[in-house]
């Protein structure tokens, strides 16, 4: 099948992107390189160096004529979105509705949507969070990621294009940039070898529900062979603090360095874990990396990172 891959430059895209062709598709990219690197790109892929918001991207859809797309590419800094809302609007919405229109203008067969667990949901009420839960997003990038959502299910009820919505955890894993405010592996991986000071946020006791890439982008796949059309949770089912992460990779690069702390974010939750069981049921699939595996993983990626 023809697919097209929006961010697959970037962390998770490009993993998606190498799993596509491995399993035989042909594999188009967007990718304007702001997050994304050229060393992730396939050599298998066709390129095209291009924001999701330009008018170009018809051209693209037009040459490509992708089956199937799948929507990753995103302003993913949160922290960022607070301080520029409009850029992560432009971005994150308006280059959405960009993408969902050539979809719609291209007869393409399903897209999927990479979108956010932890930042749509918020301080939820219920752990492990289920779909049904009312979304409270703190960050205006939590916000864009609903309101993508929102999109999607109008295109789907007008032009019965077919989605289904992601709601990430944090996925983790190698090529996960380590110099954003996004990754807490990344960051504290990369520091500790490095000899230099992670800081933690708070307490450090706040938990989120972290996903290895590999399960992440497997359930992305699922997704276009499934049947499912809706909002499903991709993570875990388990919660980790900020804390018990910073013991795991101080222990993984024999590293001496103490905790240090600064400030809890604004836009800061205190617990974050995803229920899943739509998600297995739905597609079929659960995560098969537990932390420990995919941490000892990710930090060996780093070790050998020139």
């Amino acid at each position: 099948m023809k697919c097209l891959v929006t961010g697959g430059a970037g962390f998770i895209g490009s993993h998606l992107a190498d799993k596509l062709i491995k399993e035989g598709h042909k594999v188009s990219v967007i990718d304007n390189l702001s997050a994304g690197r050229k060393e992730n790109l396939n050599p298998a892929a066709k390129f095209y160096k291009l924001d999701i918001c330009s008018p170009g991207i018809s051209k693209i859809f037009k040459k490509e004529k992708p089956a199937f797309v799948f929507h990753f590419a995103a302003h993913i800094e949160a922290r960022e979105s607070v301080k520029d809302p409009i850029f992560d609007a432009r971005t994150n919405i308006i280059g959405s509705i960009n993408i969902l229109t050539n979809c719609q203008k291209f007869n393409v067969k399903k897209i999927i949507f990479a979108s956010s667990g932890g930042e749509i949901y918020g301080d939820a009420e219920e752990i492990p969070t289920p779909e049904t839960h009312m979304p409270k997003p703190i960050s205006p990038y939590g916000v864009a990621k609903l309101a993508v959502e929102g999109y999607l299910n109008s295109y789907f009820k007008i032009f019965k294009i077919p989605f289904i919505s992601l709601r990430l955890g944090n996925v983790y894993g190698p090529r996960q940039n380590p110099r954003g405010e996004a990754g807490v592996m990344a960051i504290f991986a990369n520091k500790m070898l490095k000899k230099e000071q992670p800081f933690i946020h708070g307490d450090g006791k706040q938990t989120k529900d972290y996903i290895f890439i590999d399960d992440a982008t497997d359930a992305a796949i699922l997704a276009v062979k499934r049947g499912f059309k809706g909002v499903l949770n991709i993570g875990t089912g388990k919660e980790t603090s900020v804390l018990d992460i910073f013991y795991k990779i101080k222990k993984l690069t024999n590293s001496d360095i103490k905790e240090k702390y600064v400030a809890f974010p604004a836009i800061g939750f205190k617990r974050g874990c995803l229920c899943i069981k739509k998600a297995k049921r739905a597609l079929n699939w659960k995560p098969k990396i537990n932390l420990d595996k995919g941490l000892k993983i990710t930090v060996n990626w780093f070790k050998n990172k020139k």
